[in-house]
């Protein structure tokens, strides 16, 4: 009977040990919701729209045109002054004109050509566009965004992490994430860990974790050529190992 009682307990503390050890190397796995780095693009001037080149979904490259505006008036405008500028230029080298005059003439005939460039609305970044927010043939205003286009090559994901936790994270250091759905691994960092606790935001599932005090920590993760993370998404990350 002792002999049997002696391997049972050999057992139990074998069974402990080895789950202690599973544990111990078993990485750190918490989630969150995937943020695209979404951006705004606005026209900057006030006119109304002749054309529009995407729609939503539509995959774009860095400064591809977008939309164009009406802009008569502003090409109007253009051509005026790049006749007194060259007429400026001509008078400056008879000597007939002054510098001062040229100068100015030539600052109008810039700022000209600037709002002409602005007729075109292009892409600030390759990426998808998300919304679009006009039509062709509606006016738009200058600062209104007409379309809004993620950047989905790197997404953005906040993690919430205990206090313990902490000494083991640095800005930079190398993370994992996970998604379960495919089975897929990305590579990723850590871009930046709040100085103060919080409670655990609202969006995660039960009363009893979303009353712990925790820190976020925002990682940024390389997307695959097929552009598989997309926001709203739940990816599972890995900080290692706990040492």
């Amino acid at each position: 009977m002792k002999k049997i009682i002696v391997f049972v307990v050999i057992l139990l503390v074998a069974a402990v040990a080895a789950g202690l050890l599973f544990f111990r190397h078993t990485p750190f796995a918490y989630s969150g919701v995937v943020e695209a780095i979404e951006v705004d693009v606005p026209s900057r001037l006030s006119d109304t729209i002749s054309q529009i080149n995407v729609q939503e979904g539509s995959a774009v490259q860095k400064d591809e045109v977008l939309a164009r505006l009406d802009c008569r008036d502003t090409r109007l405008k253009a051509a005026i002054a790049q006749k007194e500028f060259t007429r400026a230029e001509t008078l400056l080298k008879t000597t007939a004109g002054s510098r001062e005059n040229y100068d100015l003439k030539k600052h109008q005939y810039d700022q000209a050509a600037l709002y002409e460039s602005w007729c075109e609305i292009k892409s600030p970044i390759a990426g998808k566009v998300l919304y679009k927010y006009y039509e062709p043939g509606e006016f738009i205003a200058a600062g209104r965004k007409l379309v809004t286009v993620a950047d989905l090559s790197e997404v953005d994901v906040w993690v919430y992490v205990e206090h313990d936790l902490l000494a083991r994270l640095a800005v930079g250091q190398a993370v994992e994430g996970f998604l379960p759905e495919s089975d897929q691994h990305f590579e990723g960092r850590i871009l930046s860990i709040n100085d103060e606790a919080e409670f655990t935001p609202k969006n995660v599932q039960t009363r009893r974790e979303r009353e712990r005090l925790v820190y976020g920590v925002k990682t940024r993760f390389k997307n695959d050529a097929a552009r598989t993370l997309k926001s709203g998404m739940t990816l599972e990350v890995s900080f290692g190992e706990e040492k």
